[in-house]
């Protein structure tokens, strides 16, 4: 899968998400699979344009995670391309909320990184966080 890591600030534009079975809140960037015979790169763009009706623009690899986990009840194992990405549209910036992943309903909005450093909410794919200090300005 390929996510991509936006920022705005020391936010981070997540979606919010509850897993019943384990009775939690987590957060991740959004994302999503990636189709036969498109780059990791592509897929990124196409899911953000799916998920959000956006564009992204500056999209560069970070690094890629593997992700072994469960998840609602069911075991997963995923590599994830971690992309950061600006947002075409400058006007998303000014949102707190910026909307919802329109094919789930899951409420998509700009988080403190604090909130995850300091184990305050989860951030997924686990070793996402470990990334992000070299996307820091």
């Amino acid at each position: 899968m390929a996510v991509a890591v936006v920022r705005r600030g020391d936010d981070l534009l997540v979606f919010e998400a509850h897993d019943a079975t384990k009775r939690e809140t987590f957060y991740r960037p959004l994302g999503g699979g990636v189709e036969f015979g498109e780059s990791a790169a592509e897929a990124v763009r196409r899911e953000l344009r799916e998920e959000l009706a956006v564009e992204l623009s500056g999209v560069e690899l970070l690094g890629v995670v593997e992700n072994i986990f469960t998840a609602f009840g069911r075991a997963g194992h995923e590599i994830v391309f971690v992309f950061s990405a600006d947002l075409a549209d400058p006007s998303i910036y000014e949102r707190d909320a910026v909307g919802i992943v329109a094919d789930e309903g899951s409420p998509v909005s700009w988080q403190p990184l604090r909130r995850f450093a300091g184990g305050e909410a989860i951030l997924y794919p686990d070793g996402l966080l470990d990334l992000l200090p070299r996307a820091l300005p």
